[in-house]
């Protein structure tokens, strides 16, 4: 049965009059007769029992009209929901960030985006640039945040750049390097990130650090640059002006300063949903102020 036919019972069991229902609903007499006799042949039973007074419910009839209004009240009740989608952004916000961007970058963006949108659920993967770039051709994800500049043939928008820096507590020149006896600390990291520290060594010593410690995170890496233990090359996203350390940024042989990309991947689908639209807005809105 069409909900049309249930708003002519709801109609019709509210007024218990022909006539009545019939100016409710924009009818004539003969026309609502006919169509409340075709609705129950449809159910095969009678609803209404007529008279002269008007009309009465039959025993089948009450429990039809009961389950007539139950059905007429979900449907008001999602068409509330329906109007509060469009008023407000709901759904869910599914990211995949490279793991520095997690770390340092992306919490402060999220705090103002679940502020604006609190409705929104948020989904969010770190890792590698590669497994983000997985994620999408799989669309498990709607955006994808990544690093360096890796082979991308969807929508790609630059984020932001990070410059390199040489980090200690004692070093503060590049040329220090040749003569310490402190070890090197590198986190692991994505190879094209390696290979580029990799180059930038080579071009400047003829010969590799006297030792080196690998750990797994970057914070890691940072807090032992930090206490001494030894240098790192960290990248400017994860410095904060009160660490205590030296600075020093790097440049290859021709003078440019050595930085890292980081840039916002998607495919288009999704884009179109408000919670990943407005998503994008914010951060083109931080990109603009250098945020």
């Amino acid at each position: 049965m069409q909900l049309s036919e249930f708003r002519i019972l709801h109609v019709l069991a509210e007024e218990l009059n022909m006539r009545k229902a019939s100016e409710r609903l924009y009818v004539s007499q003969p026309a609502l007769s006919q169509r409340l006799q075709s609705i129950e042949n449809s159910w095969g039973t009678m609803i209404f029992i007529r008279s002269q007074k008007g009309l009465t419910l039959t025993p089948a009839g009450e429990k039809i009209i009961s389950y007539v209004n139950e059905v007429l009240q979900k449907e008001e009740a999602v068409k509330e929901e329906l109007q509060s989608l469009s008023e407000h952004v709901h759904g869910t916000l599914k990211l995949a960030v490279a793991s520095i961007i997690g770390q340092y970058w992306l919490p402060h963006v999220l705090k103002e985006y679940v502020n604006l949108y609190p409705h929104v659920n948020i989904s969010l993967i770190t890792g590698w640039s590669s497994e983000i770039i997985k994620h999408l051709y799989e669309d498990r994800i709607h955006l994808g945040i990544v690093r360096g500049n890796p082979e991308w043939r969807g929508s790609k928008e630059h984020i932001l750049s990070d410059h390199l820096y040489l980090v200690d507590t004692s070093i503060s020149s590049i040329e220090e390097l040749s003569e310490t006896s402190k070890p090197f600390i590198q986190f692991r990291s994505h190879s094209t990130y390696y290979q580029e520290i990799q180059d930038w060594w080579h071009s400047h010593f003829k010969t590799t650090p006297q030792k080196t410690i690998v750990v797994d995170q970057i914070e890691t890496c940072k807090q032992m640059a930090l206490n001494g233990i030894g240098y790192a090359i960290l990248p400017s996203i994860s410095l904060r002006p009160e660490d205590e350390v030296f600075k020093i940024p790097l440049s290859d042989k021709k003078g440019n300063v050595l930085k890292r990309d980081t840039w916002l991947i998607h495919q288009g689908m999704g884009t179109e949903l408000k919670q990943v639209n407005v998503f994008m807005d914010l951060i083109q809105k931080r990109t603009k102020n250098n945020v």
